[in-house]
């Protein structure tokens, strides 16, 4: 079991000891509750059981089957690329790969599938790769010593990642932006 496993359990079972709920009791409430948007559930569990934002999301994505990681389950990198990348986002793939071969020469680090993007994680997650439209990709950045700017853009605290960079073509992926994700990389780990 990786380490994003080990922490999904490890969180899974303290949201069981906070609620004094089992997982299964939990998904009844939320199956029997009649809302269908996530976060009317998420909000609702917030609401009815005390949970945080974050555990409260996590559980409306395990019991509905809902993450990334479920969507992507049983393909290989390749098909879930191969996936996201079709279409009208085709045309983005060439920046992802550029992105991706460019990042492979920091060191090791794991490669996470999710539905529409890609998680690049060492000890927790440094980056997100995904195309945002049909004409670019944006890099979400999870690093804590960038100063934002016009073009790594500051997002609101409370997100998965800080930063976020709009990566329109494979010349955008310069000097500038692979140091941006060496910092979060080498803070990752």
């Amino acid at each position: 079991m990786g380490a994003p496993e080990k922490a999904l359990e490890t969180q899974l079972r303290n949201i069981q000891t906070k609620t004094g709920k089992s997982l299964d009791e939990l998904g009844a409430i939320i199956r029997s509750s009649g809302l269908a948007k996530h976060g009317e559930i998420r909000d609702m569990l917030k609401e009815k059981l005390g949970l945080g934002h974050g555990d409260a999301n996590t559980l409306v994505h395990v019991v509905l089957k809902s993450d990334g990681a479920s969507a992507a389950a049983g393909s290989g990198p390749g098909e879930v690329l191969d996936g996201i990348y079709s279409g009208a986002k085709a045309q983005l793939r060439p920046i992802h790969d550029k992105l991706m071969a460019s990042i492979e020469g920091f060191g090791p680090f794991e490669v996470a599938p999710k539905k529409n993007y890609v998680s690049l994680r060492r000890k927790k997650q440094f980056a997100m790769i995904g195309p945002a439209t049909n004409s670019r990709v944006e890099v979400g950045l999870n690093a804590k010593d960038l100063s934002g700017s016009d073009r790594l853009i500051a997002l609101p605290a409370g997100g998965m990642c800080p930063y976020k960079v709009k990566v329109e073509g494979a010349a955008d992926v310069d000097a500038e932006l692979l140091g941006w994700i060496k910092t979060a990389y080498e803070s990752a780990g």
